[in-house]
Formats: C-alpha cells, structure tokens, sequence
C-alpha cells in the first residue's frame, strides 16, 4: 500500500445540478450566484480516529464553495490495499437546505486529461443521510475489473457522476426546417410513451406507412439509437411485413452523411419504388419493418 501526503487534496471536483442527479425539480432560483461552504459530516457509527478527522476537516475546509442546488464528488486521495483494490476517497458535498439520500449511481474515475480510467455503479445509499449544506468522506473501491487501466496518477485525478441524459430526439436539418411544430411535438411525446432501446442497441421502430398514387410504398422510421456514440449508417437494407406476416415489400438504401446521434431516435422516410412493391393491396393495419434475416 502507497500513502498520500495528509495536508493536501489529491483529486479535483466534480459539481452536478441536483435536479439533473436526484431528479427533483429546483423551485428557488434565488441567489444563484451564493457561495455555499460545507461543513464536514462524519457517518453516525464511524470508527475513524481523532487524528483522521482533524485532517478530513482541514482538507474539507481546502475545498472550493458551491453554489445553490449543486451536489459535488471533491477528490482527496488514493490508496491501494492488499487484494490490489483501488481505494479512492473523496467528499461527497451537498449545498441543498434539505438533507437528501442517494441511490444506486455510476461514477466514473478520471484521469489528469479527461481519459476515463475507471467505471463503477456504486449504491450510494450506504453514506447515509446527508445533512444540508454537508461534506461526507467516503471510500470508492475500484477493483481491477472496473478499471481500464493498470496506471493510475496519484494527482489531477477527478471522481465524477455520470449523467445520462434521457432518449431525445434527433432531427435532421430538413426535417427540422420542414416539419410543423405540432408534428415534432408529437414525435417528442411519442418518445415519452416508449421504452428506450437498450444500452448499446440500435433498432428501428415504425412510425408511419402507406402506398401514394403512384403506387409508392413510404415506410417512416425511428432510427434508434441506444449506444453512448454517434453511429454512422451508410447502406440499409429494409424488409417490410404487412399484418398478414407476409413481405411486401425490400431493398437497400444509400444513405449519405446520415448520423445517429449518442443516445437519440432519427425518424427518416424510406420510399420503396412501385416496382420493389410485391403485392398489391397489402394489409397495413399493422406492419412490421427490419434488416432482411
């Protein structure tokens, strides 16, 4: 085991919006701009000594104030016990009036340069209650598994939450420019109704289809996208069942700089020509869209 100096914080902070971690609407936006000092919380039923948090109080009272309605991780040190576990300690603050609790959150441990070093869903709910405007200390262990890394810095570290912003909607510029604001609105609420995809996955929801004069099939899709990176779709193939189970309808598409945005749905019109239409009066109560099997 390596020890860190005990007069100087070792990780810097993180600071998150308290309605973006806990999920509770912020009521009083007054004196946004206060600066709060937190005052240092030690876990009823702790077994620390004298000496350990008279250096927790000194290093908390080094850290910089918050502002109204922010919750931050405030780096302090990290050690390395005998299993080869990384042990990051840091204060978990609150400038909130009210006393909150936690639930299970990722965080992510990161490195001098942003680099992602490590990644772990903690149950924060073992801290306890915070009290308002607090700073609790607390052990972060990291074992090997959840570490990308075998280096980790003994300075410039930062423990921070990762937010997950939820499924949004992704327009392309002609539909932005084109669609009525009514329409997108529709879009927006329809995303609200379904399950996201999956982490990782990318699946297509239909929206909307029907055959036009010329005898035309446009299919209009939800391009979904569940992974934490923009994806890049340069050919589709499509196959479309009508409610009978029975294909009606397949080809490929040539798409040009069409992106899917991290975490987002892009709806996009596909038009299959009357030629790759294989029936002629297909049932489209329902319908079923997908890459061919």
């Amino acid at each position: 085991m390596f020890f860190i100096g005990k007069n100087k914080k070792r990780g810097r902070d993180s600071v998150v919006s308290s309605s973006d971690l806990l999920n509770e609407e912020v009521t009083d936006q007054a004196n946004m701009e206060e600066e709060i000092e937190t005052e240092l919380s030690i876990l009823p039923g702790s077994n620390i000594s004298q000496e350990r948090e008279y250096v927790l109080r000194f290093l908390n009272n080094e850290c910089a104030p918050l502002k109204p309605n922010q919750v931050s991780l405030s780096g302090v040190e990290i050690n390395i016990d005998s299993a080869e576990n990384l042990i990051v300690t840091a204060f978990v603050r609150s400038s909130l009036n009210k006393a909150i609790t936690f639930q299970s959150v990722p965080l992510i441990l990161l490195g001098s340069e942003g680099e992602v070093l490590g990644k772990k869903t903690f149950d924060l709910g073992e801290i306890g209650e915070l009290p308002p405007k607090s700073s609790r200390p607390w052990d972060f262990v990291f074992t090997k598994k959840d570490l990308f890394t075998d280096s980790v810095p003994k300075d410039g570290w930062k423990l921070a939450f990762e937010i997950k912003k939820p499924h949004s909607l992704d327009l392309a510029k002609s539909w932005e420019q084109s669609l009525a604001e009514e329409d997108k609105e529709k879009l927006k609420q329809l995303l609200n109704t379904v399950q996201p995809p999956k982490p990782g996955e990318v699946n297509f929801m239909g929206i909307q289809a029907n055959i036009n004069e010329e005898g035309n099939l446009h299919i209009t899709l939800l391009i979904r996208n569940g992974s934490d990176k923009n994806i890049q779709i340069q050919q589709l193939p499509l196959t479309v069942e009508d409610a009978t189970g029975e294909i009606i309808a397949q080809g490929g598409f040539k798409l040009e700089d069409f992106e899917v945005k991290a975490n987002t749905s892009k709806p996009w019109t596909f038009i299959f020509p009357k030629s790759l239409v294989t029936k002629e009066q297909p049932d489209l109560s329902t319908w079923k869209v997908q890459p061919p099997k």
